[in-house]
């Protein structure tokens, strides 16, 4: 069985465009390599009863949800705080947080403010995700993971949790590209093999625009059906034509 995930970016800044989220394309592909599928990616303001209702909607739906942003220093880190209030849950300052806190900046030469100590709140219960990079760590309540919403922060904090995310079946994907066939030329054909196969998805992307030509994916988590799928768009390809190039993109 295929697990399933869900992302939710926290931040003004990114809805005013001001910051691009990185981090979903990211997580993406780190969780396709574990088997398991990012079915959901949402971004919400700093808005503590609009980060609540994101997370116990994902949290019910899916088997992990994965926060970034929101958990520095300054006023407007409230992540932890609504998810907390979402849970039903207080809000502590988790000793061995912060502990990891005043050894970060101690050894920085820097003062422990009570701004920095924010970092060390918790809801109660909550597990530590560590951070090799800021010191700070995320926070896992349940099947949410509070992580940060710096790019190489959230990195080493997913690094962090390899072993509590299980694994699921892994993905055989197969491509068929055709150069110069328009995507829409493709859709009539695509939608019947979708319709006539079980158990398998097709994408269609195309390149550089509808018309410089299109590359179809095939995924399942059977092999044969996965071959099955892509030999029949191939196939359609070939009778518009067109001659495609194959690709095995192994287990993803």
């Amino acid at each position: 069985m295929q697990k399933t995930a869900a992302i939710l970016a926290i931040g003004d800044e990114i809805l005013s465009g001001r910051t691009r989220d990185a981090n979903m394309h990211y997580l993406a592909g780190w969780l396709t390599a574990r088997g398991v599928s990012l079915r959901e990616a949402r971004v919400v303001p700093d808005d503590a009863d609009m980060i609540g209702e994101a997370v116990n909607a994902l949290r019910e739906r899916y088997d992990y949800v994965f926060t970034s942003g929101g958990i520095g220093p300054t006023h407007d880190d409230i992540t932890v705080d609504a998810i907390a209030a979402a849970l039903g849950r207080p809000v502590i300052e988790h000793p061995q947080a912060a502990a990891m806190v005043r050894a970060y900046y101690r050894a920085k030469g820097d003062e422990v403010t009570p701004a920095r100590l924010r970092m060390a709140r918790t809801p109660e219960g909550a597990e530590l995700i560590e951070n090799p990079v800021s010191g700070a760590p995320g926070v896992k309540v349940g099947n949410v993971f509070i992580m940060a919403g710096v790019p190489n922060i959230f990195q080493a904090m997913l690094n962090a949790v390899e072993g509590q995310v299980e694994h699921g079946a892994l993905l055989h994907s197969l491509a068929a590209t055709a150069r110069d066939l328009p995507e829409s030329a493709l859709a009539d054909q695509l939608r019947d093999i979708q319709s006539a196969l079980k158990d398998v998805s097709l994408g269609s992307y195309p390149i550089e625009g509808d018309e410089k030509g299109v590359t179809v994916v095939a995924r399942s988590a059977d092999r044969d059906t996965a071959e099955k799928a892509i030999n029949a768009v191939a196939a359609a390809m070939r009778a518009l034509g067109f001659e495609p190039e194959m690709e095995d993109r192994k287990k993803k």
